[in-house]
């Protein structure tokens, strides 16, 4: 029931009383208190949500640490970053047609086994109609959760592959780029030891994140997005006048891959980069070489300010975005 009060010099909105004594103006104070404090608390909320995700992340990362520890244990090395070699019986299919992962050769030593006794590793990635062999179909499409990043889209972004916000540290991006016998940790047919770590294993970069990618020549973020060149190896000034952007497949679209767009990367950029990564392919040269990936990838991720990063130690180290380069540098470094 709603009375009106005849209080001299009370305006017509304080003259509707609520039962109780409230006014219609001391009703609209308590839900613009209200929304007030909704939205003091809804970003402290998102924020704690994000912390916990940045967390799980981290959780994820230092399970690939412990895994490639396992793996250095069992074969006495590091795995390869990406796989080249001569197939059998066919000597003019490239050798970069292997292109198997870290991540797979890493599958034994996680949760993922099934996944990896899906794949036949002795054949090539892709036969040489450039599509996935036929042995491999089922695997490599395989989804694993701990290869993502929960603060990211946890969903494919191609059709026939499993994704990856993972990649093994390949080093500093030396040589334009080139997967070959860099200074990182990972490259083609890489067989690193500890032993090889100079700086130690708490210093030396093992793997980093980067956020999957949007498919689409018209979608050029630099934080989703990269530019592709047929120039190998790479140049500054070929990547800022490269006109294709996404060439095919967006970032990190296959776990199962070992090259730039997918399960290798770099510090030659900062982390979260304001510059567009780069890739480009060897589309000719000797068959050992032809159709390798260059790139320059950069670590990247949706946790505010910075990137997880995991050592070759198994600890697990979140990098701000302000990093000095020289020291974003060193530790990617053998």
């Amino acid at each position: 029931m709603i009375c009106q009060s005849r209080d001299k010099g009370v305006g017509a909105a304080g003259r509707l009383r609520v039962r109780g004594g409230l006014t219609l103006v001391e009703l609209l104070v308590v839900i613009a208190i209200i929304g007030m404090l909704l939205g003091l608390l809804l970003p402290a909320v998102q924020s704690a949500r994000e912390s916990a995700r940045r967390a799980s992340c981290g959780s994820n990362m230092r399970q690939l640490g412990q895994a490639a520890t396992a793996h250095h244990t069992a074969k006495g090395r590091f795995p390869s970053g990406s796989v080249a070699k001569e197939l059998p019986g066919s000597p003019g299919t490239p050798w970069n047609f292997y292109r198997w992962s870290a991540l797979a050769m890493l599958s034994p030593y996680l949760e993922n086994k099934q996944a990896y006794r899906a794949l036949d590793l002795s054949v090539p990635l892709y036969n040489a109609s450039l599509v996935v062999s036929p042995e491999n179909r089922d695997g490599a499409a395989v989804f694993v959760s701990i290869f993502l990043c929960p603060s990211d889209l946890e969903q494919r972004v191609h059709p026939d592959f499993g994704p990856t916000n993972y990649a093994a540290c390949a080093g500093t991006g030396i040589d334009g780029g080139s997967p070959f016998d860099t200074d990182g940790i990972f490259y083609v047919n890489s067989r690193t030891t500890i032993i090889d770590l100079a700086a130690g294993t708490s210093n030396t970069a093992l793997m980093s994140e980067s956020v999957l990618g949007v498919g689409g020549s018209a979608h050029r973020d630099p934080q989703t997005a990269y530019r592709f060149h047929l120039l190998t190896p790479l140049t500054e000034a070929a990547c800022e006048g490269a006109i294709l952007w996404n060439y095919r497949d967006p970032r990190g679209f296959a776990w199962v891959n070992g090259e730039y767009r997918c399960a290798l990367y770099n510090h030659y950029l900062s982390p979260n980069s304001p510059t567009p990564d780069c890739i480009s392919s060897a589309t000719g040269g000797p068959i050992e070489t032809r159709y390798a990936a260059y790139g320059w990838r950069g670590a990247r991720s949706w946790h505010k300010a910075g990137v997880n990063v995991v050592f070759a130690d198994g600890s697990v180290r979140f990098i701000n975005d302000d990093v000095e380069m020289p020291v974003w540098q060193k530790m990617a470094t053998r």
